[in-house]
């Protein structure tokens, strides 16, 4: 008898000549790109750094793809857009000390946002380990032990035959639910060492299955089959699993209206009958979700954002399905369901009962009347027509990714993404300097549709070098700077709490002429012409920059009334 688990896959006559032969010359920086590419990888980001130039070496005889940025945080933004894109690790090859900190802010938001990066970094040589102090460049007491808080998991290879199994290892982990970022780190000495290991060609990884436990979906289901007011919240680990089909299915089964997070945009078309969209930052629509007596919350922790700052309170019975433990009843006692979206949504929609509500979409269209009248009674003119300019210029299947920045504070309640997976932000760690950087990494990802990125001028300031990477590969990214000469939403909010801002202030440069200096070209536009400019500037290949000077303002929170 043969079981499955005694199955040996072997080699073929090729494979074990190729073997026997490995080609001269190769080092431990070979193993680690063969490792990758073994793995399916196409396209490595990163910055060389001189522990690490043996992996760089490694590249020149491979055929992965490598787009080298100049900075490494940005290196790490943009390997974590391409891995939103794809749903593929995302390889991002850093070098030892300050360049492996400097990408720390990066993994932050990898982590927060479950995004796919394999970051592969080298150490000082394999004496210089241990925690003693020997005086190596770069040297740290425990490089490791910078990132173990941040990322998913860490492996070391401290020898040549390690390495391809400690890259097999982190890229199962990368990509097995949740998705998140995670650590690799080799010595210099291995990898400069010439080696005699076979060429890297098994990369075969089996990311395990997180499905529901069958006794809990079956309760979940009675108590949605037999609400009065069901209403379900949907988070980024719909989109993340792509599940908006199911989700939409379940919806309307149940007749729940549905509210996406500012992660799950696009997870719930904007304009059905039952969609709360995303005004998640508003009393009227935390009243709503309050009302309730179920509210099934799919793939979102119900954090601080999407929970109107922790002032949501809700009074019914709560379900939350969410892939990450740690966030399983982390704000709310729920019925716990610890499960990949698309595989508990697919198990609700076999086991829920049909429900008739046709109050359901009346109920839907008060809610949003009432923040309609909200922020129209505040004079915001200007910051809507900005906002729906933009909309009518992006296409609508092409991705976006914003900053924390005045108008994503508007995008992420009143932008339309149009479908799952093509609105992303910075949301998940709340750093500064995603937005454009991100955008290359998509649009190396997909260079099919063009990409936007959209910035304040302060978070400009910190993506300004990657003007020279969009050049130099010719990525189709157009770059949205809204420069309001400061930090606009810190000085707002330091107004508010203090009487009057410190700091935020920042006389910056002509974006337009920094733009044309690394030979992007660039338009000053205006709310009135922004619309027009945005378009041309999409449609053209390449890079661009269009920047719009305006000062503009949020609507006022409910939270602290």
């Amino acid at each position: 008898m043969t079981h499955d688990h005694d199955l040996v896959l072997r080699p073929t006559a090729a494979q074990t000549e190729a073997a026997l032969n490995p080609p001269p010359g190769r080092t431990g920086g070979d193993l680690v790109v063969e490792s990758l590419a073994a793995l399916g990888a196409t396209t490595v980001f990163g910055l060389p750094g001189q522990h690490a130039l043996a992996v760089f070496d490694a590249l020149r005889r491979s055929d992965l793809r490598y787009i080298g940025l100049r900075v490494e945080n940005n290196a790490g933004f943009a390997a974590d857009a391409y891995g939103r894109v794809t749903g593929e690790a995302a390889p991002l090859l850093l070098s030892t000390g300050p360049g492996a900190l400097t990408s720390l802010a990066a993994l932050q938001e990898a982590r927060a946002a479950s995004a796919p990066v394999l970051a592969v970094c080298s150490q000082v040589p394999t004496p210089g380990l241990g925690g003693g102090r020997h005086g190596h460049l770069h040297e740290l007491p425990d490089q490791a032990a910078s990132f173990r808080g941040v990322v998913k998991s860490v492996h070391t290879a401290r020898t040549q035959s390690q390495i391809p199994s400690a890259i097999a290892e982190a890229w199962t982990s990368a990509l097995t639910v949740p998705h998140g970022p995670v650590w690799v780190e080799i010595p210099q000495d291995v990898l400069l060492a010439e080696t005699s290991i076979p060429v890297v060609s098994g990369g075969d990884t089996f990311p395990e299955e997180l499905p529901p436990r069958p006794e809990l979906t079956a309760v979940a289901a009675d108590l949605l089959t037999r609400a009065e007011r069901p209403v379900i919240v949907a988070g980024g680990g719909v989109v993340r699993a792509d599940a908006a089909k199911k989700l939409r299915q379940l919806a309307e089964r149940l007749q729940a209206p549905v509210v996406t997070t500012y992660g799950g945009k696009g997870a719930f078309p904007w304009t059905h009958p039952l969609s709360l969209q995303s005004w998640l930052e508003d009393r009227h629509t935390t009243d709503f979700l309050e009302d309730a007596d179920v509210l099934l919350v799919v793939g979102s922790g119900l954090g601080e954002l999407s929970s109107n700052y922790h002032t949501f309170a809700p009074r019914g019975r709560v379900i939350q399905i969410e892939a990450d433990l740690g966030k399983l009843e982390s704000n709310h006692p729920a019925l716990g369901i610890h499960a990949d979206a698309r595989l508990a949504l697919q198990a609700l929609l076999e086991t829920v009962g049909e429900r008739t509500d046709p109050s359901a979409p009346e109920r839907v269209r008060a809610v949003l009347d009432k923040v309609r009248d909200r922020i129209a009674a505040q004079d915001l003119t200007l910051e809507q027509d900005v906002l729906a300019a933009v909309r009518k210029a992006l296409p609508p299947r092409a991705p976006s990714f914003w900053d924390m920045t005045i108008l994503t504070y508007w995008a992420w309640s009143a932008f339309d993404a149009k479908a799952p997976g093509t609105m992303h932000s910075a949301q998940g760690a709340g750093g500064l300097g995603y937005a454009f950087p991100a955008a290359l990494g998509a649009a190396a990802a997909d260079p099919t549709h063009p990409v936007l990125a959209v910035s304040g001028d302060g978070g400009a300031l910190y993506s300004v070098a990657e003007l020279a990477t969009a050049r130099q590969y010719g990525l189709n990214v157009t770059w949205l700077i809204v420069d309001d000469g400061g930090y606009g939403i810190l000085r707002a909010y330091m107004t508010d709490a203090f009487g009057q801002p410190t700091a935020t202030d920042l006389p910056g440069p002509d974006f337009v002429a920094l733009a044309e200096s690394f030979g992007v070209p660039g338009v000053r536009t205006s709310p009135e012409t922004l619309e027009t400019d945005l378009a041309k500037a999409l449609a053209a290949p390449g890079p661009s920059v269009v920047v719009l000077p305006a000062v503009l303002r949020t609507f006022a929170p409910t939270h602290t009334e």
